[in-house]
Formats: structure tokens, C-alpha cells, sequence
């Protein structure tokens, strides 16, 4: 009788997985990728924690960077969007209804920002890059922060150096050809700031953490109103993408596999999948206030926020965030 008895309980629990699963919303998520990049949804998709869940993910073209993936995100173009803390707070403060999803990335000592310089160059710390060409990948970015930040450090006006939008895969390039005094490598471009680093004749002035300390670099952002209208494809799609990041932390091999694998298939070199240092993220792949506050009172210091106008714990993605 015991026998028959977990015969049946077993029937049902399979049966009522498999009604879960039929049941699942169908749900597609648009985005935009990043080159040379690998977001950790992508990850998640490659991993198949998305399978039976009813959502798919669908690469719509490539981002010139964060803003232009918040502008998609912002028309409907796309259903999520990709940038820097910063960008998202501004694109917020600019009265876009965005929730912060889950970080895209962080920087801690092994993955972060660097800034580099030809190695016979006469820049040898943050105060002598005032004046100078810095070579980033957008405007309005993390690095663009970074860069203000970094200079309010040593007490110079946020607007001392003078930035110069380059797209990712040529930022070598400029740097080695004289075009610009510094090229910056973002947390999110290891694979190139690898490949640039092997070929040698670089040298390092700072990287972000310097200047920022641990913190989420950028986050993964959905609108409110898609929350609203899908709340358990967002939760879904949030769990799986934090649990790529923690598959990334624990698997770095097996990543760059992957890695490699999925710029090949997207036209881009796989090679530079060997350079790719990970996330940079947290155990659980979860922000903490602080990944948003940080920005939150430098935008109150430069005048574009009033005290108290956002609050972090406001902006973070929470599972009731559909019901706020």
C-alpha cells in the first residue's frame, strides 16, 4: 500500500509540474546586447534556466551603450533595458517609470573599470588626466561618472578632462595610435581591456574601485508597467539571471565556454571570451541600497536631485514591486 501510495503522490506532483509548466505565460523579453559582451540573462538562456518557464529572450541588435539601451527601453522598442547606476538614475530623475531588475555587473578588485595610458606616457595618477582626452565608451555612463568622480577626488572640477565617445573594440586602438591620451575599459569590457593588457605597451593610472570603492556597476532595468502586466515572468526572469551570476562566480571555465560559444555565433571574435574575469557581482547576484545611494547623493551634489526626491529602496526590484 505505501508503495502505491508514493506511485500516486509521485503522479501527481509530476503532473501538477507539468500543468505549472503548460501554464506558464509566454513572455519574450527584447534587449539589446552589448559587444563583446555577455549580459547574464544571455548567460541564463545558454544555461537553459529559462526553459519551461514560458520566457525567451530576444537580441534585437546591439547598444552603443546604456543610454541608447534606455532610450529603446524607455519607447517600447525593447522590454529591457542595460546601463550604469548613474544613467538609470538620471533616465529615472528624467521621469521614465525604470526599476533597477538586478546588477548587470559590479567592480570589486578583480573586475573593474581601468584606466590606461600609453606606457611611456608622462600621466601617472588621477590628478593629471585634467586637460587630457579620454577615450569612453558613451557619454552619461558609468565611466563618464567615474571620470567626474574621480577628479572631484582631487579636488578638480568634475568637467577638467575632455571625453571622446570610441566604441568598444577600437578602444586600443585610438589609445596605441596616439588619438587619445587615456582609453578606459569598462568593468564590462574585460575581454578587450585582456586582450589590449597582453599585447603590452599599456600601463595602468586607476581603475574605478579606486575611486568607488565595491559597488554594482551598472543593473539590468525593466519598466514598471511590464512588471506590473507580467509580475511572475519579471520574478522569474530576475531569480535565473542572479543565479547565472552565481553560475558564472562558481564556473569561470565552463563561462568562457560559453562565452565563446555565443560571440561566434553573433559574428563577433571568440578569442577574446579568455579575458572575460567574470561579473563581479555578489553571492546571490542582489544589490544592496548602497549600489544605488552612492549615486543617488552625488546627483543631490551636483544639483540634478533635491534631497530625499528618490529613494534607493524605491527604485530596487522587490517581487511585490507589482503591487507598489
Amino acid at each position: 500500500m505505501t508503495f502505491h501510495s508514493r506511485k500516486l503522490l509521485l503522479s501527481a506532483a509530476l503532473f501538477i509540474g507539468l500543468a505549472s509548466t503548460a501554464s506558464a505565460e509566454d513572455v519574450k523579453f527584447r534587449y539589446l546586447a552589448s559587444q563583446g559582451g555577455l549580459s547574464a540573462h544571455e548567460l541564463a538562456a545558454e544555461l537553459g534556466y529559462f526553459d519551461g518557464t514560458g520566457i525567451t529572450i530576444e537580441n534585437v541588435g546591439y547598444a552603443t551603450g546604456g543610454p541608447a539601451s534606455l532610450i529603446a527601453l524607455a519607447s517600447g522598442d525593447v522590454e529591457l533595458g542595460s546601463a550604469a547606476t548613474a544613467a538609470v538614475l538620471n533616465s529615472i530623475v528624467g521621469g521614465n517609470d525604470f526599476v533597477a531588475a538586478y546588477p548587470s555587473n559590479g567592480i570589486n578588485k578583480e573586475v573593474e573599470s581601468i584606466f590606461y595610458v600609453l606606457e611611456d606616457s608622462p600621466i601617472k595618477d588621477i590628478k593629471d588626466i585634467a586637460g587630457k582626452s579620454i577615450a569612453v565608451n558613451t557619454l552619461g555612463a558609468h565611466l563618464d561618472y567615474t571620470i567626474r568622480e574621480a577628479l572631484h577626488s582631487v579636488g578638480l572640477p568634475t568637467d577638467a578632462a575632455n571625453q571622446i565617445v570610441v566604441p568598444g573594440p577600437q578602444l586600443e586602438q585610438v589609445l596605441r595610435s596616439g588619438q587619445v591620451d587615456i582609453s578606459a575599459f569598462g568593468y564590462w569590457q574585460t575581454t578587450f581591456e585582456g586582450a589590449a593588457r597582453k599585447a603590452g605597451g599599456l600601463r595602468a593610472i586607476f581603475g574605478d574601485t579606486q575611486v568607488l570603492g565595491e559597488i554594482a556597476g551598472g543593473f539590468v532595468v525593466l519598466r514598471r508597467d511590464f512588471i506590473k502586466a507580467h509580475p511572475e515572468a519579471a520574478k522569474t526572469f530576475v531569480e535565473q539571471s542572479a543565479r547565472a551570476l552565481d553560475y558564472a562566480r562558481e564556473h569561470p571555465e565552463e563561462t568562457r565556454k560559453i562565452f565563446a560559444k555565443a560571440l561566434e555565433e553573433r559574428g563577433e571574435n571568440p578569442e577574446i571570451a579568455q579575458y572575460f574575469r567574470g561579473y563581479g557581482v555578489r553571492a546571490g547576484g542582489l544589490p544592496v541600497e548602497r549600489d544605488l545611494q552612492f549615486w543617488i547623493d552625488v546627483l543631490v551634489r551636483e544639483g540634478k536631485l533635491k534631497e530625499g526626491q528618490l529613494v534607493a529602496k524605491d527604485v530596487l526590484y522587490t517581487p511585490d514591486t507589482a503591487t507598489n
